[in-house]
């Protein structure tokens, strides 16, 4: 298995980029956000790889963060996911986006990426969900996860979220800005502390 190519990036183009190591040049499909980070064509670069093999083909996918690569290979185990749409998740969030959105039940953030619809957003979260709270992604990923806990049933911090929903923030954005707050806290207390979370962008 190739872990990783470190040589001299000589070409990029949209979910590509190719580099040469030793004389050969290893073509790698990547997501918008590693190329996003990738130093000009001549530089030397490293990617973190995954190579995939199929009956009519072998691929190589490289990313610019161990955590990226962590991510596509935990996405890919996923039936009904294959590289592309792995590849368009995360060129859409970043593994911690990500990771938030699974732990919190929020499926449909994921569906923004082309080529996830709900049905396979919604086994992403079945298939992934106790993966991605001990994957090291996020430390938010894993607080998240304990307010979601939590807020199982009636309760201060479920009617918080529930309010955060219905004016209009997603269920992982509402689960983020209550994480923190304690159950034994008025709801409308609760409520603002979050406000002010999600008016800092947290």
């Amino acid at each position: 298995m190739i872990y990783s190519v470190r040589g001299t990036l000589i070409y990029t183009s949209a979910h590509e980029a190719v580099v040469e190591c030793g004389g050969v040049g290893y073509h790698c499909f990547t997501t918008l956000s590693t190329l996003n980070q990738l130093p000009p064509v001549g530089s030397e670069v490293m990617l973190y790889t995954v190579l995939h093999v199929k009956e009519d083909g072998v691929t190589l996918y490289g990313f610019s963060t161990l955590g990226e690569r962590n991510c596509f290979q935990l996405l890919i185990s996923v039936s009904g996911v294959g590289p592309k749409g792995a590849i368009a998740l995360l060129s859409q969030m970043t593994p911690d986006q990500i990771a938030l959105s699974v732990v919190s039940g929020d499926y449909k953030s994921l569906t923004k990426a082309q080529g996830i619809g709900p049905k396979i957003a919604q086994r992403l979260l079945l298939e992934l969900k106790d993966k991605m709270k001990n994957a090291g992604f996020s430390a938010q990923a894993q607080s998240v996860a304990q307010t979601m806990e939590q807020s199982a049933g009636a309760g201060a911090l479920s009617e918080a979220m529930s309010a955060l929903i219905v004016l209009g923030y997603s269920q992982s954005e509402a689960a983020q800005a209550v994480a923190g707050c304690s159950e034994e806290e008025p709801v409308d207390s609760i409520i603002r502390t979050a406000l002010k979370k999600l008016s800092k962008n947290f």
